[in-house]
């Protein structure tokens, strides 16, 4: 599932991103904390880095990486490494937050539901997620580019081409066959390749002009 949701900064007070959720909010081994430990190093960049692209409010990158981290450890059991890697079941937990995010957002509940609670982000922390959403500008400005795409068909391109996971991983993580992840790829590419080069000349003829 696909959205073109776009969160921006609302000047809402500014709040702290949770700790790493702890392995005792349910009972779990020593071998899934370390699992988890794992997972979360690996993949919490890319995570914020997903968030970042699609927000430029550097609370909503918190709260939407958090919840993703709090929905792997509660999942944690039902992740099956024969069906994927980690970084794929990570970034398919990811997309739904975002999805569950905007339609609250469209429906002008999510800032009201997310307030309560929270602590302020930490100056240091605060500048790192600026730092992060300022790195995505250009990631952003790709995504715009893409939205005479379909919605699966941009999905694809951002998971092959900016988070840079693989055919399989993609397509594990947008619930697809790997072959029709190599077909939209190819397709969407080509029609991005058309549209930049149609703006190319647009702006090489206004600059002859």
């Amino acid at each position: 599932m696909a959205t073109r949701c776009v969160s921006e900064r609302t000047g809402q007070p500014l709040r702290q991103l949770p700790s790493p959720p702890e392995p005792r909010r349910r009972p779990v081994g020593d071998d899934a904390a370390a699992e988890f430990e794992r997972i979360y190093r690996a993949n919490f960049a890319a995570v914020t880095a997903y968030f970042a692209r699609h927000s430029t409010d550097p609370q909503t990158v918190a709260d939407l990486t958090a919840d993703t981290f709090v929905q792997v450890i509660t999942s944690l059991s039902g992740f099956d490494p024969r069906k994927g890697t980690a970084r794929a079941w990570v970034f398919g937990i990811a997309r739904r937050i975002y999805a569950t995010h905007c339609e609250a957002h469209s429906q002008q509940r999510s800032k009201v539901l997310r307030l309560a609670g929270r602590r302020e982000l930490a100056p240091d922390h605060l500048d790192d997620l600026l730092s992060r959403i300022d790195a995505e500008r250009a990631h952003r400005a790709l995504l715009t580019e893409l939205t005479a795409l379909s919605p699966l068909d941009r999905a694809v391109i951002e998971l092959v081409d900016i988070d840079g996971l693989g055919s399989r991983e993609a397509a594990s993580a947008l619930g697809i066959t790997p072959g029709t992840v190599r077909m939209r790829l190819m397709r969407a590419r080509a029609r991005l390749r058309k549209a930049i080069s149609r703006t190319t000349d647009q702006n090489n003829g206004e600059r002859d002009d």
